[in-house]
């Protein structure tokens, strides 16, 4: 009697960003009341130490699908003159809701290895030269809390706002962007449309 013999399938790739363990604090802690829309121009400090307190780290997969908490995203705007660094995301990124989009919050998940201090400018520097390559000197100031519950992606992300100014128009993009450049407000106003949501209701807050 023969016998066949099945080769086994190869496990499947591990999702690195599926898997990726981040930052994400209960919905509950951070809104124990109902929360707003858009941002707020708030002493972060409150938030910094419910963040500390209340700091979870979960697989990056599970929670874009959990409602129940928050992942926490420094966003950190590049003001150089008058003039503000919008970029473009690429087709394929990481998040694909956001495909194509125009941004102006450089940004993205804290992990673990990213908690060194509870202080909020050593996360946002770092995070800014994790995403673009500038040359210059920067002052960084608190703009608010960012929060938008009007789609999925809003849901489960909370924004860190940050103004970074700097000296230097020396700033080009890198990681899974597709472009980057300094405009004006005047000219970033042409984009809106086609800007993402939490980028739309930033550019309100800075032009109001």
């Amino acid at each position: 009697m023969s016998q066949t013999h099945i080769t086994p399938q190869a496990a499947p790739l591990v999702d690195e960003k599926f898997n990726e363990q981040i930052l994400v604090v209960p919905r509950a802690q951070l809104f124990p009341h109902d929360a707003w829309h858009g941002v707020k121009a708030i002493d972060l400090s409150h938030y910094i130490n419910v963040i500390i307190n209340h700091q979870e780290f979960i697989a990056r997969g599970l929670a874009e699908a959990d409602f129940s908490y928050k992942q926490i995203i420094p966003y950190l705007i590049f003001q150089h003159d008058e003039k503000l660094f919008l970029m473009q995301r690429c087709s394929k990124a990481s998040e694909s809701r956001l495909a194509n989009k125009y941004s102006l919050g450089i940004g993205g998940h804290v992990r673990k290895e990213d908690i060194q201090s509870r202080d909020l400018f050593e996360w946002a520097q770092r995070e800014f030269h994790e995403e673009v390559s500038y040359t210059g000197n920067l002052s960084i100031s608190t703009l608010g809390i960012l929060n938008d519950d009007s789609n999925d992606v809003g849901k489960v992300h909370l924004g860190l706002v940050l103004l970074l100014k700097g000296d230097s128009a020396d700033i080009h993009i890198k990681s899974e962007l597709k472009s980057g450049a300094l405009y004006s407000f005047e000219e970033c106003k042409e984009f809106y449309s086609s800007m993402e949501s939490w980028s739309q209701l930033a550019f309100d807050f800075l032009t109001e």
